[in-house]
């Protein structure tokens, strides 16, 4: 082969590979925002704390990532049993609330901020890896476009709380990893994360598991976010 022909065919193989990888992009961002303005329990109405029963829970986001808020502890399920302040770097403060998230352990353990995002473990995240269980404990977070209130019936939170337990190793066998900072630590999942089981999509699962109206495929914040009302 000469080297023009041999130029000419990379240059075409550079191109296929290119519109190949926009084609896939666009595909995906467009599936997302189909998937996301599906709902499921699409008849569900949230309750009224001034009627009945309530136990409001938060959903945060910081654009990119999803996480469920909830008080640590109250008469329906007290999460300091499984997610012990002693767990903490930091375990002096009077913290009210935990959040849980959920991501693959090779990203989630290697990349503290978007500064330390390594291509390759982006990668490898989305091919399929261990998930682990991101909990962070706060005190008295305040509602905000970022952390909006939602408001569940005793029955819906019972669900919401079983539905996360049930995916966490027992407690005698899990594995604890220091998180970001001086109060959020990792623990092990029984689950896989992949493409569609990402953190955004396991936020809307839980969810809909809940019995919470919710998006179908929500791999984006936004996909989830969009369903929770504003708080402010």
């Amino acid at each position: 082969m000469s080297d023009k022909a041999k130029q000419s065919f990379i240059w075409r193989t550079v191109k296929w590979a290119s519109f190949t990888l926009t084609a896939l992009t666009l595909g995906l961002f467009l599936s997302a925002w189909i998937g996301a303005l599906i709902p499921r329990n699409a008849d569900w109405v949230e309750p009224d704390p001034k009627a009945e029963e309530t136990i409001p829970i938060m959903i945060g986001t910081n654009g990119i990532h999803t996480e469920i808020v909830m008080p640590n502890s109250n008469a329906y399920r007290d999460w300091l049993a499984l997610f012990p302040l002693t767990d903490l770097p930091h375990n002096g403060r009077p913290y009210t609330h935990v959040s849980v998230s959920w991501g693959e352990r090779a990203f989630f353990l290697e990349t503290p901020s978007w500064t330390d995002l390594n291509p390759i473990t982006a990668i490898g995240a989305l091919t399929g890896g261990d998930a682990v269980a991101h909990v962070a404990h706060y005190v008295r977070p305040a509602p905000s476009d970022s952390f909006r209130i939602l408001h569940l019936r005793p029955a819906e939170y019972r669900r919401l709380t079983d539905a996360i337990e049930n995916q966490l190793v027992p407690d005698h066998t899990s594995t604890r990893v220091a998180g970001y900072s001086d109060h959020d630590v990792f623990y092990d999942t029984l689950e896989t994360y992949h493409l569609g089981n990402t953190c955004n999509q396991w936020t809307a699962d839980q969810l809909f598991k809940a019995g919470v109206k919710t998006g179908s495929w929500t791999p984006m914040a936004g996909g989830v976010m969009q369903w929770v009302p504003r708080t402010v």
